[in-house]
């Protein structure tokens, strides 16, 4: 047995990279790569030179040592055919179900996961796939309408055939479906699906309650979590009983109703209401406070004055004190006033789906909400058992579910991982769309950083300027001194396609200075990062077109 230490790993990826640079020297048996660790532990015939395995990592760019002399021993490498293979019991099919299925059957793992509903979980089934799709047709109905570009394309008014749509929404959901969750179950012979509903009976087994009625209990080595969540619905009087929908309900519905009252102020609840306004329905928003009341001030004000202009009515700390539903009508009492719609959006939240799991039974904590706590490699309270996605305290997006299951797969499989949250991007697909990563300013002072900030609206940027629309800002806040980028915030048509740049100059801890050095093409809207950075010392106003 070798040890090597390997320095200069950032990621469970490069690990990897390294794990398999050794693989590739003849005479190598074995070989593993912790992360972050970066202990490397080689089973090598006699005629391997340590120095042929340290070339062999360090052509990748990172730094080798040597750890002590040769020793007696191997590596065993686990495989899922093999009768003391580790059993992992995976709860939920969703994003952080399906990544970690996959990562622990590829680390030789002999892998169950159990679903009481339909594979895929919210997002592909109810979530992200269908709302960007109906989304996405409600901006074209939008523009069909009307565009800055009215003057020499004739605008129409469009005849929205919802059914169609929906339809059209279904067909998209079910190939993605098919094509990334169950033909990959099916095709994986280190994976087995079972369906029923789990909870569990003592820290080392499950009860699964079968569609026939009977109970099978399901021993494990190791258990993920990973039920997601579900629509939050707040204790209105008079809410209960009444046909309202949720944003599954809503999302799969045939119709465009004439009047839509929204209750929530959040991501969820301004998508839909700016796509069921662009599909033809009167929308009314009750927000408690108001819109993106966690983001930075200017974000939700921003937005609330693009809905207020696409005929939108936002009522800002408005609450539904009462709702009643009769002759087919919802009427909201509020303190304003009554509001009246022919359907009612309930969009306040999500929360975890855990209470009918019998976590007591396991040792498994809660927090206040029901999420499950975990550390940040997937620990939970109880040994043995991980958590991720939307189950747990983690942001509900699919793609930190998904790296968080990846990472949870890693440690329950005998590797060190964990997951860093600290460059996060996060969307809103309004239109225009709210995109953030890093802290604001407000964050960053409860942190105690000094921070500086610029904002740089969108008549600033070229892109914005051809497309006649300059609705939006871009903001950066950096570390006030240093100047280190530690927060991006923007408004902007397609924010979503900039924020990842942002994301990627704040891992790499580039100072706003260097990334105003940076390279951008001329004419796209992340451009816009460049020139919000150039605002920290010099008015770009004075600035010919793509000055550097």
């Amino acid at each position: 047995m070798i040890e090597i230490q390997v320095d200069g790993l950032t990621c469970t990826r490069c690990a990897e990279h390294a794990q398999a640079a050794l693989l590739q020297v003849p005479g190598v048996r074995a070989a593993t790569v912790s992360y972050p660790q970066g202990r490397a532990a080689v089973d090598a015939e006699a005629s391997v030179d340590v120095a042929e395995l340290t070339a062999a990592v360090d052509a990748l760019g990172y730094r080798t040592r040597p750890q002590g002399a040769r020793t007696e021993g191997t590596i065993k490498i686990p495989n899922a055919t093999d009768p003391g293979a580790l059993r992992v019991a995976i709860i939920g099919t969703g994003g952080a179900a399906m990544a970690a299925a996959l990562k622990a059957a590829e680390r030789g793992a002999k892998v169950t996961l159990v679903e009481r509903g339909t594979v895929g979980g919210t997002c592909v089934n109810v979530g992200c796939v269908p709302s960007k799709v109906m989304i996405r047709a409600a901006h074209i109905a939008h523009l069909r309408r009307g565009s800055p570009f009215d003057a020499g394309i004739t605008a129409a008014q469009p005849i929205v055939r919802r059914d169609r749509l929906t339809a059209q929404q279904q067909e998209l959901v079910e190939a993605l479906r098919r094509a990334k969750y169950e033909s990959i179950l099916e095709s994986n012979p280190n994976i087995n699906l079972l369906r029923g509903e789990a909870r569990f009976k003592d820290p080392h087994t499950l009860l699964v309650k079968l569609a026939s009625g009977s109970t099978r209990e399901l021993a494990f080595d190791r258990c993920l979590i990973a039920t997601g969540a579900s629509a939050d619905v707040p204790s209105i009087p008079g809410l209960d009983g009444t046909p309202f929908w949720t944003s599954t309900e809503a999302l799969a519905s045939d119709i465009v109703p004439e009047r839509l009252a929204v209750i929530g102020s959040s991501s969820v609840s301004a998508e839909l209401a700016q796509a069921f306004a662009r599909l033809g329905s009167r929308v009314t928003i009750l927000s408690r406070r108001t819109l993106f009341f966690r983001e930075d001030p200017a974000i939700g004000e921003a937005v609330t004055a693009v809905f207020r202009a696409e005929g939108i009515d936002v009522k800002e700390h408005t609450q539904a004190k009462h709702v009643a539903y009769k002759s087919d009508e919802f009427v909201l009492a509020t303190t304003p006033g009554e509001v009246c719609a022919d359907n009612l959006l309930v969009a306040t939240g999500r929360s975890p789906n855990t209470r009918t799991l019998g976590l007591e039974a396991a040792g498994v904590s809660v927090d206040a909400h029901g999420a499950v706590v975990i550390d940040r490699g997937m620990r939970t309270s109880a040994q043995n058992i991980y958590a991720a996605g939307d189950c747990t305290d983690q942001p509900q997006f699919v793609y930190v579910a998904a790296a968080a299951g990846t990472r949870a797969a890693i440690n329950m499989t005998g590797g060190e991982a964990e997951l860093d949250l600290s460059a996060m991007p996060a969307v809103v697909f309004t239109d225009p769309q709210v995109a953030t990563v890093g802290v604001s300013e407000a964050e960053a002072r409860l942190r105690g950083i000094e921070a500086e900030s610029r904002t740089l609206t969108l008549d600033n940027v070229p892109r914005a300027l051809a497309n006649f629309d300059t609705r939006g800002f871009i903001k950066l806040v950096a570390e006030a001194g240093s100047g280190r980028l530690i927060g991006v915030q923007a408004v902007a048509p397609e924010a979503g396609e900039l924020i990842q740049s942002a994301a990627l100059a704040i891992r790499a801890r580039l100072t706003v200075h260097e990334l105003a050095a940076q390279l951008f093409p001329y004419l796209t809207m992340v451009e816009g990062l460049k020139l919000a950075a150039q605002t920290f010392s010099r008015d770009v106003k004075q600035l010919s077109c793509c000055a550097g």
